[in-house]
Parts: C-alpha cells; sequence; structure tokens
C-alpha cells in the first residue's frame, strides 16, 4: 500500500464524478450544527434542510443523522460547561433532543418535505429482529415520501454518549436501506496528505478506495491528525463501502455542498467502494453491529475457508 509521499496525482485530481443515485444519506456533526457551543445553529440548519428538499423534490430519497441534542440541551438549561456526570449528560441529550428534532422539522417543513425522528442506540441494531424492524420502518417511511431524521438515543446509552458517533450510525443507516451515497459533513475540507494547519505542503486527497490501509496511518491517534476525529469518518467510509455505498467527506459550511456533492461535483474526499469491497447483507450486521463477546480458536482449514473462500 503507497505512502501519502508516493500517491500517484488521480488521487489529488478534481474531475467530475459521476454518482447513480436515489438513495442518499447525509450525516451533519455537533461541530457544524453549534454556534461555537451556543446551542443550534438555526441560519445553517434551514440552509442544509432546503438543499436536502431539493434533493427530495427530485425524487431522491434522503435520509438525515443529525447531531447536536446534547450541545442544545446545554444551552436551554444555561449551563456554560458540559456535565461531567453521565445523567446530567443524558438529561441534556433529553432536553436537546426536542429542540433539535423541532428546529429540522420547521426547517423540512418550510421546504414541503414531511420528517420523523428516529432515536437509535448499538443495541437496537446489534438485535436482528430490531435490526430488521427498523429497517423496516426506514423503507416504509422513505415509500411514503417522509424523510427520517437518525440520531443516537444519547439519553439512555452509557458506552455511546462516551464513546459512539454518528459517522457511525450513518454508515449503518446506509447499510441497512443499501444506500447509494453517505455524505458527512465536517468542519474539515476533507481528508488531507498531513496536517494543513501545520503543514502548508499538505494535499487533500480527493478520492481512494475507502478500504486502502494508509488512510488509517494518515487519521489514526499514532497519526499526523491527531485526535482521531477524522479516523472515525473513515472507520465509517470502510463500513459503508461493505454495502456497496461510497462515501464523501466534506466541509458542510460550503455554499451548497450537499447539491454540489449530488450534481458530481470534486467537493471534499471521496471514498470509493468495487465489488469486492460488498459483503451480503448479513455479514454486514455482523460486522458493523456485534460486540465481541468472547474468544473463538479456529484451525488453519477454518482459516482457509473464512479467509480464502468467503464462507
Amino acid at each position: 500500500m503507497p505512502k501519502p509521499t508516493e500517491l500517484d496525482d488521480s488521487r489529488f485530481a478534481t474531475e467530475k464524478r459521476s454518482f447513480d443515485l436515489q438513495r442518499v444519506i447525509v450525516k451533519i456533526g455537533s461541530s457544524l450544527l453549534t454556534n461555537n457551543g451556543k446551542g443550534l445553529d438555526r441560519t445553517a440548519i434551514y440552509e442544509w434542510a432546503s438543499q436536502i428538499a431539493k434533493l427530495h423534490n427530485q425524487g431522491k430519497e434522503v435520509i438525515l443523522v443529525s447531531s447536536g441534542a446534547v450541545a442544545e440541551g446545554l444551552v436551554r438549561m444555561g449551563l456554560e460547561e458540559r456535565p461531567k456526570k453521565l445523567e446530567a449528560l443524558q438529561a441534556c441529550a433529553a432536553i436537546g433532543q426536542m429542540g433539535l428534532i423541532e428546529t429540522w422539522s420547521s426547517a423540512l417543513i418550510q421546504s414541503g418535505v414531511r420528517s420523523a425522528q428516529i432515536l437509535l442506540t448499538h443495541d437496537d441494531l446489534s438485535n436482528r429482529e430490531r435490526y430488521l424492524n427498523t429497517a423496516n420502518t426506514l423503507h416504509k417511511l422513505l415509500s411514503w415520501r417522509v424523510l427520517p431524521v437518525i440520531n443516537e438515543n444519547d439519553t439512555i446509552t452509557v458506552d455511546e454518549i462516551k464513546f459512539g458517533d454518528n459517522d457511525t450510525l450513518g454508515a449503518m443507516a446506509a447499510g441497512m436501506v443499501s444506500a447509494d451515497l453517505y455524505i458527512i459533513l465536517t468542519d474539515q475540507d476533507g481528508v488531507f496528505t498531513d496536517n494543513p494547519r501545520e503543514n502548508p505542503d499538505a494535499k487533500m486527497i480527493r478520492q481512494e478506495r475507502a478500504m486502502a490501509d494508509y488512510l488509517y496511518d494518515i487519521a489514526g491517534e499514532g497519526g499526523k491528525l491527531g485526535s482521531g476525529g477524522m479516523l472515525t469518518k473513515i472507520r465509517a467510509g470502510r463500513l459503508a463501502a461493505m454495502g456497496g455505498c461510497p462515501t464523501v467527506i466534506a466541509n458542510g459550511s460550503l455554499d451548497k455542498v450537499i447539491t454540489r456533492i449530488v450534481d458530481g461535483e470534486s467537493v471534499g474526499t471521496l471514498l470509493q467502494t468495487n465489488q469486492q469491497d460488498k459483503i451480503i447483507a448479513r455479514k454486514q450486521w455482523l460486522a458493523a453491529h456485534l460486540r465481541m463477546s468472547g474468544t473463538l480458536f479456529i484451525d488453519a482449514g477454518a482459516v482457509h475457508a473464512i479467509t480464502v473462500q468467503g464462507k
């Protein structure tokens, strides 16, 4: 696998992209949704809603994954600092979720789009029956031309409120509904070969296979981009690729960013997928939703069957 300094020019090319799109997942993170911790940026939300409505009115099916409940809850309660105790964070999430869904509902209905709220936890999706029920609900809402707005149910979760992220949740949703494109909007322009704040020669990678291992070297905790915020997005892109869904990581502050991406403009970083990356639906669920809870010892024949024969 090449190192960032050995990449050919095709990774940095800005030619127009071609998508065959019917179903799109759009994930927007807290850093974009909130005014520097001062609550929801309603002006930005209404702008994104108008772009999403444009896709909806073109006959496309859109699912929105939105963070921001805890941040909105802090503002509604007049808290200047994020609580350290779990129950306080969960309470803030409960309060803020009201404002979050109210804002999205109002913004979307203004553009003529009906919406529905879906709150999920990892446990919901790790249970096969509840996973399938969730998928069926999403498909029914889409068939009714209702736009699902998904968020993690931080009010009742423990691990998710500490370590979970909606990048992964969006990738899981992409697999559930066999999405054609997953868009992750963040406060970064895309994936770079190095930290652009520290290295003026860093280049933005315009396109790469989602499964390219060197992306982890760039974005991992031990890599040059530091904290791992981009790492979760690359992991999510890899997870989406298992379902045959490409991912675009782009700056949500760019003008008309959602419609520009869907129209094929070379915005952000495209993590591509191919037929080799895709696995069957049940294996996607096993890979994405089940947590390890023991150790399995297998012989060499079983290793060969799994890794070579795909059994």
